[in-house]
């Protein structure tokens, strides 16, 4: 049986990505994918990672708190795990561009969650994370 390894990241909303990104730098997380004009960003610090994703307005930011991602074993028997239990993924098992193997599924009580597995390193601005 596939299992849970541990919560890797976070992923919140923010109508303001370049106030966001300086926030998160000020308490010592590095940009490592995307930036102020991006529509996602992903800033690290040790092994926890903090992603943001761009929204419209404040208010869309305000709606939803955004995504928690658990990292796993194995993202493909997970995901067959779930079929199995008649659970209702938002996708199939995909390979997202910032290096990870990753489906969505939202919980009963409508909190979205990521299974997924870091399949290559993707350190665009800063080589040296």
């Amino acid at each position: 049986m596939a299992g849970v390894e541990s919560i890797n990241a976070i992923t919140l909303r923010t109508a303001d990505m370049a106030a966001s990104v300086r926030f998160y730098e000020a308490f010592g997380f590095r940009l490592s994918y995307g930036g102020d004009d991006a529509p996602f960003s992903t800033l690290r610090s040790g092994g926890c990672f903090v992603n943001l994703i761009a929204v419209d307005s404040p208010a869309e930011a305000e709606t939803g708190w955004g995504r928690v991602i658990f990292h796993v074993d194995d993202v493909d028997a997970l995901y067959q795990q779930a079929l199995d239990a008649g659970l209702e993924p938002q996708a199939e098992p995909r390979d997202a561009p910032w290096g990870e193997r990753m489906f969505p599924i939202f919980d009963p009580a409508g909190h979205d969650l990521s299974f997924a597995k870091r399949i290559r390193a993707y350190e665009v601005d800063h080589p040296e994370l």
